[in-house]
């Protein structure tokens, strides 16, 4: 065992005895946190707009703080980005984190000194439980590639601004700089192809043993690695190469292709990290559910899903939630987020404790004829269907065909980019269909009533959602591909990259 390791072994063995504390207790904590929060605050100008010096009892706070999208939040977080003190958190921010996905255009994330250490240290306690768990500590004397992105930081009004990567960046602890890749020049490349190509001539040579990164991007390494090297496995160059640390996107339709380009056995740790704050995290390798990160400034709501929309749904705590139900996340924290919906959905596996997992996005779905089809449904039809039939998919997404050009019934289309086509596409088309009527019962009615026909597959060029994201300025580290859309512009946008045409 090298220094590192041992130097992290005894720390790892504090954090392990932590985590199980907080998992036993995570109900208890939950309600400490919402009376800090509430505490706090009341001395800012949102507390005051809402009442909370009168609020005492968790259904007081529901009545006091609505569920909020970012639109709801805007004007105070403008106030925080112009300087204002003490708008949604007492003080002003570190950092805001800037992320997209709003009607707006981009969103901007308050991080405060409070908070950050939900960032960092939960991404360390992952790590941490993992190497004990697996009794694996050796990756911490290698190198270690984390994908994020730029960590140069744009300044406005005393606030730092960034990317939350670029932002975490800046929090690594000193023992541990020397072991990160990439380089801080070749973190600030911008374009990501090239930057790619410099983080793979940076590493190739190096004794690479961690690597963390959403899966899409961590293949294009892969691949572009072989590509310059002309081995047949990562494993061929990175011998010591242990373990992959994933999250943002549903890992399984990605899993047997990034394991083939690896070539030998590593471990996978899934984690749930994002802007407003790290929600869960793989904290077991026998366990592949995550550990709701329940004492780390965040008071968590659930919604269940079929209510969100409504009027005044049901708001739930983390003593109330169920096992198999569909819940949207709302997030309560001291980064001065209140009554925030995050925009994902998951369900919980476990009250006991507290295991969930990360089924999709309320905003990605289709409904154009009423079956509500979920980012998890289309994820477990595809991957029951490519394991069935021996075919490997790098891409896909899924959107409602209402007026099909060439006539007849409407359909759902599926955009699907191959690693391995299969060898009966009819057959492959009408598992995938079958597969999806198992999933979603209203989908099922629908095909039988012969409202919707049979799915349609298009099979799409090699490279070709890596070339439609590149087309948007989304190509790179943190950007996803919706699994879903409910309407037709990112499905005709894809069409030049259909193999017909």
């Amino acid at each position: 065992m090298g220094i590192k390791a041992a130097f992290v072994k005894p720390l790892a063995r504090r954090i392990v005895r932590q985590t199980a504390e907080m998992a036993a207790e995570a109900p208890q904590r939950q309600q400490d946190i919402l009376q800090q929060l509430i505490s706090k605050g009341r001395q800012t100008q949102f507390g005051k707009d809402h009442g909370l010096d009168k609020v005492k009892t968790y259904q007081d706070y529901c009545q006091a703080v609505p569920i909020a999208d970012y639109e709801a939040l805007k004007g105070y977080i403008e106030d925080v980005k112009a300087g204002k003190q003490d708008a949604l958190w007492p003080g002003k921010p570190l950092y805001l984190a800037k992320t997209s996905g709003t009607t707006s255009g981009t969103k901007y994330i308050p991080i405060t000194r409070d908070s950050l250490p939900n960032h960092f240290n939960t991404a360390r306690n992952a790590l941490f439980n993992y190497a004990h768990y697996a009794d694996d500590f050796s990756f911490f004397d290698g190198q270690m590639i984390f994908f994020s992105g730029s960590p140069r930081l744009d300044t406005h009004n005393g606030i730092a601004i960034g990317r939350l990567s670029g932002i975490v960046n800046h929090q690594v602890p000193n023992w541990l700089q020397k072991n990160k890749l990439p380089s801080y020049e070749i973190n600030c490349i911008l374009d990501w192809e090239t930057k790619l190509t410099a983080i793979v001539h940076e590493s190739v040579h190096k004794d690479l043993r961690l690597i963390g990164g959403i899966p899409p991007w961590v293949q294009m390494y892969y691949e572009r690695l072989l590509e310059i090297t002309g081995k047949s496995s990562v494993a061929e160059v990175f011998p010591h190469y242990r373990v992959y640390v994933h999250g943002g996107v549903n890992y399984a339709p990605y899993q047997a292709k990034l394991q083939e380009l690896v070539g030998h056995p590593i471990h996978e740790v899934e984690t749930y990290p994002a802007s407003e704050g790290f929600i869960a995290f793989q904290y077991r390798p026998d366990e592949k559910a995550l550990l709701l990160n329940a004492d780390s400034g965040i008071f968590f709501e659930f919604i269940p899903v079929e209510e969100f929309h409504q009027d005044q749904p049901r708001r739930l705590h983390l003593g109330q939630v169920e096992t198999g139900v569909q819940y949207a996340v709302i997030i309560n924290s001291n980064a001065g987020l209140w009554g925030y919906s995050i925009g994902d959905t998951i369900e919980f596996t476990s009250t006991n404790p507290y295991l969930l997992r990360v089924t999709g996005r309320i905003k990605h779905f289709i409904s154009a004829f009423g079956e509500h089809v979920i980012a998890k449904e289309v994820d477990q039809a595809i991957l029951d269907t490519i394991e069935s039939h021996a075919a490997q998919v790098t891409e896909f997404t899924v959107a409602p065909q209402i007026s099909p050009p060439e006539g007849g019934a409407p359909y759902h289309e599926w955009f699907i980019e191959y690693a391995s086509p299969p060898a009966d596409p009819v057959a492959f088309t009408r598992a995938l269909d079958e597969s999806m009527q198992k999933q979603n019962i209203y989908y099922k009615d629908l095909r039988q009533g012969n409202i919707l026909r049979e799915l349609v597959i298009r099979p799409m060029q090699p490279n070709a959602f890596r070339n439609y994201m590149k087309s948007i300025g989304k190509l790179g580290e943190q950007n996803k591909v919706p699994r879903l859309t409910n309407d037709r512009k990112m499905a005709d946008a894809l069409a030049v990259y259909r193999i017909d045409q």
